[in-house]
């Protein structure tokens, strides 16, 4: 009885072992499978955000890292006519989540597309309307406070997301405050050569 026992576990752990090695194997084909349309779709929704948030522009934006968030200079005839930039917040209600924001060459907010959120459905998830999002546009983070109005700034909160509400304001001042740092009154996004992201 005892090695019938003994048998019978060790079968049923060997079958275990073999399932967890295939359905391993089947994980792993598949993630190759989707790894590579993942990626384009992430590129393409990126390219169609950067058209979204800057004015027409007549070159092929190159994305550069600059103080971790990714930029992208937009020009017509040699000249820059706005910076899209991938910028980010991690104090979002459900975590992070990642805006592309547009902005002029004075610092003005042109437009901002909302790339990925996972806030809540009804709340937080109102960061993409038009009805929260515009009161951004031609705003100048430089004179405007871009803060709620429950913590003495500008911004209508959405009613009952206000913590979505300060992380969209979070995203979008980072991505103020880098440009201001870094290109500012030169207008123009002059990086090392070793600072345009691989692949892109």
């Amino acid at each position: 009885m005892a090695k019938k026992l003994e048998s019978n576990l060790k079968n049923m752990f060997l079958s275990l072992t073999f399932i967890s090695m295939g359905m391993s194997a089947a994980l792993g084909y598949v993630y190759l499978l989707t790894k590579d349309p993942i990626v384009a779709a992430s590129k393409a929704a990126e390219t169609n955000a950067i058209k979204e948030v800057v004015p027409a522009f007549d070159n092929t934006p190159e994305a550069k890292e600059v103080d971790g968030l990714v930029f992208y200079e937009a020009t017509k005839e040699g000249t820059p006519v706005g910076y899209a930039i991938k910028t980010y917040t991690e104090k979002a209600f459900s975590g992070r989540f990642d805006l592309m924001v547009g902005l002029l060459p004075d610092g003005s907010i042109n437009q901002i597309f909302v790339l990925n959120q996972k806030e809540t459905p009804g709340l937080g998830t109102k960061i993409k309307d038009p009805k929260f999002k515009d009161q951004f546009l031609k705003k100048n983070p430089g004179n405007w406070k871009m803060t709620v109005k429950k913590d003495g700034g500008e911004v209508d909160a959405i009613s009952a997301a206000t913590i979505s509400s300060r992380a969209f304001c979070d995203a979008v001042q980072k991505a103020y405050d880098i440009y201001m740092k870094n290109i500012g009154n030169q207008q123009s996004l002059t990086l090392p050569n070793d600072s345009t992201i691989k692949g892109e």
